[in-house]
């Protein structure tokens, strides 16, 4: 279940970089948190 919050997540983290919304409130260090965060939940949620 943790897995699939996870990708709900990163497709909302996605949607909303690309929309221009991170970068309008400087919250564009979401994008790497996401990225660091995606190798430990595909190793220890699944």
């Amino acid at each position: 279940m943790l897995f699939y919050a996870f990708y709900v997540v990163a497709i909302i983290v996605l949607i909303l970089h690309f929309s221009g919304w991170l970068k309008r409130y400087n919250l564009e260090w979401l994008v790497l948190v996401l990225a660091v965060a995606t190798f430990p939940a595909v190793i220890f949620l699944k």
